[in-house]
Formats: structure tokens, C-alpha cells, sequence
């Protein structure tokens, strides 16, 4: 750990080490990787080969474009351990992703990779002001789910109280905070507005009756909106973090008080952001695709690896004095982008219009279908509890006003209907947000 002058920055001299000097550290880390891959790995052999390119040939952070992308099909070709890079009897942890689209992604973790992981948690905990004298209740998911154990293993690294509760049993989490008073709240974004409405069921204000003031919440897209809502509903204040299990899992950035933008751990994870159509390098400012190349990581490294993560990149310092790339707010991803009658439109979009919207609750489910050849989507939101019971013609009045604002955001028309509250299902770890009926129709 370095000299922790402020404890607002755990590693000062990581967090702020001067651009050129990063760079000359980042070079030097990705020439190892790239040297380590293609002799251990067959798969990168081949994939350099290809595009006619060796080792090397990285002799600048600049020649990295001229290497080959990694993507998800890759990993899950390679499933479940094609693609570690040490032997099975140095890797003593597994984790995977959900897999919910196909084979889940294997990650591994030797014991430096586990100690790496602690650092850049314990990082994303000295961003949000987190430190000793404070209590984590994680609520984020343990087992294959990366969430709960990075989360665990930065608060640990801080000396923080953990309280592992994972997900779930809602009254019970509630009756913890009542009972232990933690301070720090780390969950997925939805998870935490279902303790709150949990907490209001059970007669208890957050703001007014508990400890918590930093939450910490990410491993799915969401909304400034969304931001304000958990805030005022919980009386904390909310970090917005990102991580991934092809990488390392939570730890990868994470915002400062500042909220403008989240701070990339870049002397462990190199950015860059593409054109998803043709894979061009864009440059700092513009939107594409996220892509990262792992600069450290033992067991599982990574090149080049896409994302789908749509987001932009700020090279510029930040007024707390990182010095580190800060990614902004990821819009969507390139591949949960809906294509309906030939616009594209982001689950993100039709959320920003919701959670401005005081009549309803902050819940939804995007349900795209199509009838006679033609692409629908309608929106379920749930009506807020008082409003509910205010009538048909009034809920009729809330629909109509939600249609012409998506209209005006998409350039699509979409039919909204407004359900009673707690009709749309809940999830304790990422919200399921979109139902695609139209393959079903082929």
C-alpha cells in the first residue's frame, strides 16, 4: 500500500502517479502480458498470427490497435480453463459469470491476482471515503458471482466491519441495519431500492432512522435518475463502481466524491474505447465501445477484451487528485441495444423517463414484441401507492404523459401501461429489465 497521506486515496502513489510515467509502467506491463500469452496460451498464438503480429511488435501504447480484439465467444470457446495462463496447482480461486446467454465465463485467481483484487477494491473504498471506523453491509451476491467476495475482500483490506449478508430475506437485511448500524451499503443499484421500499413497508425512514451514508453500487447499467432516487430514499450517498468477471470483478474503477466520472485502476487495466461497427480506436470524448487489456493479472490475462460496454473515456486529472482514466457512466451495452423498426434504443433511455416521473414507482419491464410483422414495445411501470388509488382516469392521465415523453426520447412510439405496485417482480442481484418476445415469433 502506499504512503496513505489522505484517506480519500489508499494508494497515493498509484492513484496519482504523473501521465507519462503511467504510461512508460503501462507499456512495460503489457509487453510482459503479451510475451506470457503468446507462449502459454495457443489461442493468442493464433489470434497474433492472424493479424500477422508478434510480441514484439508492441513497442508503443500506440501499436496496441494493430493487435487483435478478444471477445466473449473466445472465452466461452476456450470454456472452462482453455485460456489460463499459470497451472492449475498455482490458481486457488474460480469465479463465473451468470451465463445466462450461454457458457459462463470462468475467471481465476492466483494469490497475487486475490491480493491485486483486494488493492483496487480497497481503492474504489478510499474513493467513496470508506475506511476503518466504518461497517459494510454487502449485499451483493457470494458464490460464482464475482460481487460479494470483491466487495468483502476491499472492506477487509481497509479494515472495515463486514456484515456479509449477500442477497435476499429483506426484512431481516433491514432489521440488521436497525440492529448493527452499518454505515456503508454495497449492493446492485435495483437490489437497494428493494430495501428501501422494504424499509418503508416496515414503518422505517432510512434517512431518519439508520447509519447509512455511502453506498456503493454497480454490476448493472444505471441512471443518474436512478442515483437521486436511491439517495433520497436511503439518505446515503451513492458511488457508482464497475467491474467484470473477464477482467477481475468489481475493483476496475470506481467514482470520487466528485461524481464525474469513474476512476480506472489503470496501472492494472489499460482502456481504450472503439467504433463498435469497424473497431476503430476513438478518440478521449467520443462514445463507443469499451475495450480493456489486463496489465497484471496471473492466471486469467485478458487483450484487447470487448466489453460491449458503451461508454466515453476523460484523460484529463481530477480535482481530488487522481491522476488516473476515468470512464463516464456506461450508457448500455452494444449488444442489450434493441433494434425496434430500425432505431436503436437503450433500456437506459426508457429509464431516464420513468424515474423523472413521480406518479410511479421506480420499476419496469420492457416487453418488445411483434405483431403482424411489426416491432411494439410497451413499458410496464408500476404506479407509486398513493397514486394507484386515485383512479383509472388518473392512471389513464399518467400513461398518456409517459407515452408522449418517450416519443419524444426514443423518436419511436411505445405503449406504456401502469400496473399496481409490487405486481412486476423483484431480483436480488440484476434486474431483469427486458423481455424479447420476438424470436419467438420465428
Amino acid at each position: 500500500m502506499g504512503n496513505r497521506v489522505n484517506r480519500m486515496i489508499w494508494n497515493l502513489e498509484a492513484e496519482t502517479m504523473p501521465r507519462e510515467e503511467k504510461k512508460r509502467l503501462q507499456l512495460q506491463r503489457m509487453q510482459l502480458v503479451f510475451k506470457r500469452a503468446y507462449h502459454s496460451l495457443p489461442f493468442y498464438r493464433r489470434s497474433f498470427e492472424a493479424k500477422s503480429v508478434k510480441p514484439e511488435d508492441l513497442k508503443s501504447l500506440e501499436d496496441l490497435s494493430n493487435f487483435p480484439f478478444t471477445l466473449k465467444t473466445d472465452l466461452r470457446d476456450n470454456y472452462p480453463f482453455g485460456l489460463f495462463a499459470t497451472p492449475m496447482s498455482k490458481i486457488i480461486r474460480l469465479h463465473a459469470s451468470s451465463g445466462t446467454t450461454g457458457k459462463p465465463v470462468v475467471g481465476a485467481y492466483t494469490r497475487n491476482d486475490l491480493d491485486l483484487w483486494s488493492e483496487v477494491m480497497a481503492r474504489s473504498y478510499g474513493a467513496a471515503g470508506v475506511d476503518e471506523g466504518d461497517m459494510v453491509h454487502n449485499a451483493y451476491g457470494y458464490g460464482l458471482f464475482t460481487g460479494g467476495m470483491g466487495f468483502h475482500y476491499g472492506a477487509e483490506r481497509i479494515g472495515a466491519t463486514v456484515v456479509p449478508v449477500a442477497g435476499g430475506l429483506t426484512k431481516r437485511q433491514v432489521m440488521l441495519w436497525q440492529d448493527f448500524k452499518p454505515t456503508v451499503l454495497t449492493c446492485t443499484p435495483s437490489f437497494a431500492l428493494v430495501l428501501a421500499e422494504t424499509a418503508a413497508e416496515m414503518g422505517i425512514n432510512p434517512v431518519t432512522d439508520l447509519n447509512l451514508r455511502v453506498g456503493m453500487f454497480g454490476a448493472e447499467p444505471w441512471t443518474e435518475q436512478m442515483r437521486h432516487e436511491i439517495e433520497s430514499k436511503l439518505g446515503l450517498e451513492a458511488f457508482n463502481q464497475y467491474g467484470l468477471t473477464e477482467l477481475i470483478g468489481p475493483g476496475v474503477s470506481c467514482e470520487c466524491p466528485n461524481h464525474n466520472g469513474m476512476h480506472i485502476q489503470d496501472d492494472h487495466f489499460y482502456p481504450e474505447i472503439i467504433d463498435p461497427a469497424t473497431g476503430e480506436v476513438l478518440d478521449y470524448g467520443q462514445t463507443g465501445e469499451l475495450v480493456f487489456t489486463s496489465l497484471t493479472k496471473e492466471a486469467f490475462p485478458v487483450i484487447r477484451y470487448r466489453t460491449r460496454d458503451i461508454t466515453s473515456l476523460d484523460p484529463e486529472p481530477c480535482s481530488c487528485g487522481r491522476t488516473t482514466m476515468r470512464m463516464n457512466r456506461i450508457t448500455g451495452r452494444s449488444d442489450d441495444m434493441l433494434i425496434v423498426r430500425g432505431v436503436n434504443v437503450f433500456p437506459s433511455q426508457i429509464e431516464g423517463v420513468i424515474l423523472t416521473n413521480k406518479a410511479v414507482a421506480p420499476v419496469y419491464l420492457i416487453v418488445v414484441d411483434r405483431v403482424r410483422n411489426l416491432d411494439q414495445i410497451e413499458v410496464q411501470v408500476e404506479a407509486a401507492e398513493a397514486v394507484y388509488h386515485m383512479g383509472e382516469e388518473m392512471l389513464l392521465e399518467i400513461s398518456n404523459q409517459l407515452q408522449q415523453e418517450l416519443v419524444q426520447t426514443l423518436g419511436i412510439s411505445a405503449k406504456v401501461v401502469v400496473v399496481p405496485p409490487r405486481s412486476i417482480a423483484r431480483s436480488e442481484g440484476k434486474a431483469k429489465r427486458v423481455l424479447d418476445r420476438r424470436n419467438l415469433h420465428n
